[in-house]
C-alpha cells in the first residue's frame, strides 16, 4: 500500500479508540476534586512526562535515520520542558516534590522499549502515544476549569497541547517516509494496535484508583 494511504487508513482506525479515551463526556461522570486534590494528578502528569522523555531518549542512538533522532532528541527536551512547567506549577501550588522520584516502567513502557524497529517506535511513539496524549489532555484542561484551575488549564492550552500535536504530526510524516514495505507497515499496525490496547488497560485500572477518568497524558 501507498505509505500516504497506509498511514491516512491507520490513523482513522485509531480515530474511534481515541476518541472514547479522550471523550470530555467523561466529565459529566466525574466527581471533581478540590482544587487541592490535582495535586495527585499532576503528580502523574509528571510521571508521564518524565518516563517519556527517558523513552525518546532511550530509542535516539537505536536509529539509524537522521530525521527520526532529531525528532525523537526533540520530543525528550519538549517532555523535559514540560516536566519543568508542571514542576513550577505545583510549587506555585505549594506542593513539594522533594519525595518524587522516577516511576518504575510500567507494562507499556515496557512494551514500548521492546520495539525494534524505527518505524514500530515512529507508530507506537509520536503517532499513537502523542494523538492519545493530546486527546487525554484536552479532558484533563477542562476538568481543571470545573474544579476551578485555570492556571492549570492554561499551561496546558498554551503550552502542552501545542507539543503533543506537533509531535503527533511529526510522526505522521514520518511514518509516510519510512513505512513504505508490507513488513513495515505490518509491523507499524502491530505496535498501533498494542500500544492503544495497553493504554486503554491502564487507564482504566488508574481511573478507578484515582476517582475519575480525566487525568492527564504525556
Amino acid at each position: 500500500m501507498d505509505s500516504k494511504a497506509f498511514v491516512e487508513e491507520l490513523a482513522a482506525a485509531n480515530q474511534a479508540l481515541l476518541d472514547e479515551l479522550g471523550d470530555v463526556r467523561a466529565l459529566a461522570d466525574s466527581h471533581p476534586q478540590p482544587r487541592d486534590g490535582l495535586a495527585t494528578l499532576l503528580r502523574v502528569a509528571l510521571a508521564n512526562e518524565i518516563s517519556v522523555a527517558e523513552l525518546a531518549a532511550r530509542w535516539m542512538p537505536t536509529v539509524a535515520d537522521w530525521d527520526i533522532k532529531i525528532a525523537l532528541a526533540q520530543q525528550a527536551g519538549d517532555e523535559a520542558r514540560h516536566f519543568i512547567l508542571l514542576e513550577k506549577r505545583l510549587a506555585t501550588l505549594g506542593i513539594s516534590l522533594a519525595d518524587f522520584a522516577p516511576p518504575a516502567e510500567n507494562k507499556l513502557f515496557a512494551y514500548l522499549n521492546s520495539l525494534e524497529t524505527p518505524v514500530e517506535k515512529i507508530a507506537a511513539g509520536q503517532f499513537t502515544l502523542e494523538a492519545l496524549a493530546y486527546k487525554v489532555n484536552d479532558a484533563f484542561l477542562r476538568y481543571c476549569e470545573l474544579v476551578g484551575d485555570k492556571e492549570t488549564a492554561q499551561l496546558y492550552r498554551n503550552f502542552i497541547q501545542p507539543d503533543e500535536l506537533f509531535h503527533h504530526q511529526l510522526g505522521r510524516r514520518l511514518l509516510e517516509k519510512h513505512a513504505r514495505s508490507d513488513d513495515d507497515q505490518r509491523r507499524a499496525r502491530q505496535a498501533v494496535t498494542k500500544t492503544l490496547a495497553v493504554a486503554r488497560e491502564l487507564r482504566a485500572a488508574a481511573a478507578q484508583k484515582l476517582g475519575t477518568a480525566c487525568f492527564p497524558g504525556c
